[in-house]
């Protein structure tokens, strides 16, 4: 998982294309592990013809629906993933509201904080 943190006035679209390029390589199929992922599933604040012409120019499918147009059916679902992982995050009452003023520091707790969810979760598993 890659978080790149931003003020709160900066829009989400704007960093888009950096989070793309500091993704770690996709692990898989054994061999040279690959650089980019196949498809990317996004909601219609990605809405841009420079972003999905951006996906493209890097080998990715970009999923979006259009803005003001019908949603994609079934993408709800699949992005309930980054929801979830939002929600999770967000439980942590320090990642809610930055309240840090050094960045190194904001960033050390969301390391924290995905260390701990990915803990529970092993526990949780090992558990059943």
């Amino acid at each position: 998982m890659k978080v790149l943190t931003t003020g709160a006035n900066v829009p989400d679209i704007s960093k888009a294309v950096d989070l793309l390029d500091a993704g770690p390589p996709v692990a898989g199929r054994p061999g040279r592990p690959r650089r980019r992922f196949v498809v990317l599933l996004a909601d219609k604040g990605y809405d841009s013809r420079a972003f999905r012409e951006a996906c493209r120019a890097r080998r990715t499918d970009p999923i979006i629906p259009c803005r003001g147009g019908k949603n994609i059916k079934g993408l709800g679902k699949l992005r309930y993933v980054v929801e979830q992982t939002f929600g999770l995050l967000h439980q942590f009452r320090r990642l809610a509201i930055r309240w840090e003023r050094r960045l190194d520091i904001h960033d050390g707790f969301i390391s924290l904080a995905c260390a701990l969810i990915c803990w529970r979760r092993l526990i949780n598993w090992t558990a059943n």
